[in-house]
């Protein structure tokens, strides 16, 4: 079943009630989720009085947060999709205003991370700065945006261990580097 993406937005980040009426996949990703398979499911059936047949024991089958290629365990699946994609992009150019897939600027990055999760994000730093849920430097956690300068001109995704990944500028590229370079502004949490 495939789902649009979503709008993120200071309106749908703030209410409780706005995931009231989104679709069940994607309260699964504002709430955490579990999941049980058909075959988890008939599984079950095999421990109903009157049932026939053998039942063997099977893995439940509960979605979590894993390390996927990045190395990088995130919070929720769409912050786990987001961070592995931006940091398959470390190594590539800086093009101002670039949104892939050869060079990004730092908010083409975040842009193009997110949107590979579902999660869609404004374009420009300064907009994505007022969406998602305001996050205390010591609470980030993989998957957070973290923004610089005043006004806001610069976007990374944290990612862990006091680092980030960003599109810096055309002399570095994507890379990752320290949340504690000079202007850090603050930070979101958007998935």
């Amino acid at each position: 079943m495939a789902t649009s993406p979503r709008t993120i937005s200071s309106s749908t980040t703030t209410s409780t009630t706005a995931a009231v009426d989104q679709p069940v996949g994607r309260l699964r990703r504002r709430f955490g989720q579990v999941v049980v398979t058909g075959a988890a499911a008939a599984l079950a059936v095999g421990f109903l009085p009157g049932a026939t047949g053998t039942a063997q024991a099977a893995p439940a089958a509960v979605t979590a947060p894993a390390a996927a290629s990045s190395g990088i365990v995130a919070p929720t699946p769409a912050t786990q999709v987001a961070v592995d994609h931006a940091m398959a992009q470390v190594g590539k150019g800086y093009a101002y205003g670039g949104n892939g897939p050869d060079a990004y600027d730092c908010s083409g990055l975040t842009t193009q991370a997110f949107a590979a999760a579902g999660v869609e994000l404004p374009r420009r730093s300064a907009d994505q700065a007022t969406v998602g849920t305001p996050v205390d430097r010591a609470a980030l956690q993989p998957g957070d945006l973290v923004f610089y300068y005043s006004p806001v001109s610069h976007v990374g995704i944290y990612i862990g261990n006091g680092q980030m990944v960003n599109a810096l500028n055309s002399d570095t590229g994507v890379v990752v580097s320290s949340v504690d370079m000079p202007g850090y502004a603050g930070a979101s949490r958007v998935a």
